[in-house]
């Protein structure tokens, strides 16, 4: 019961978070997408990057156990998903989660995403094994890898050789510098509208 009451709290705090800096706005999303502004996409590359140097660095330190590390298998439906979630984050201004947490806010347009993705879903799951049996979930790569070694993780590495933990604070650093370095927006409103 604690576990519940704590993913309820947790959840209900990133929520709120989101709801926040701007990601349960999809005209926010929509000009993050069209460069117009990039506060939304530096605020995501500030916490990837900040969440993963401290994973990685907890785990060194011993504070973070490297058995709670989740690693999803790497497989040619991924790709094809993420071309179809990006899409869809385009065309709607929300991702999953985004549209939960609007959809929590009061926002209408959200309950149809909602409603739109639980659809999706309930086709997946019935039209599951005719996608299994094209082979698009079949494991590539080597399924499920780490970039580098992870001392005392379960997981393969792709570069046995490269240590895991400093090459996740590295990318980690890499995010946050990005966050910080880029600018307000790439291209400006005007310039979009001419464009269309």
């Amino acid at each position: 019961m604690t576990g519940i009451i704590l993913a309820l709290v947790i959840g209900a705090a990133f929520g709120a978070v989101l709801d926040r800096v701007g990601a349960s706005n999809p005209n926010l999303i929509g000009r993050m997408l069209n460069l117009t502004n990039l506060h939304l996409m530096k605020t995501i590359l500030l916490a990837i990057g900040t969440g993963s140097v401290l994973m990685f660095a907890g785990q060194m330190l011993g504070l973070v156990d490297v058995g709670h590390m989740s690693v999803k298998a790497a497989y040619s439906g991924v790709v094809l998903g993420g071309l179809l979630l990006g899409a869809g984050w385009a065309a709607s201004g929300y991702c999953p989660g985004t549209g939960l947490v609007a959809a929590a806010a009061g926002r209408r347009d959200a309950l149809f995403f909602v409603a739109g993705g639980l659809l999706g879903a309930a086709a997946y799951m019935v039209s599951y094994p005719w996608v299994r049996s094209t082979g698009i979930l079949a494991e590539m790569l080597g399924g499920k890898v780490t970039l580098g070694a992870v001392p005392g993780a379960e997981y393969g590495a792709l570069m046995p050789g490269l240590a895991g933990d400093i090459a996740g604070i590295v990318v980690g650093l890499v995010f946050v510098a990005v966050a910080f370095a880029l600018p307000d927006r790439l291209v400006h409103r005007g310039e979009v509208q001419s464009a269309h």
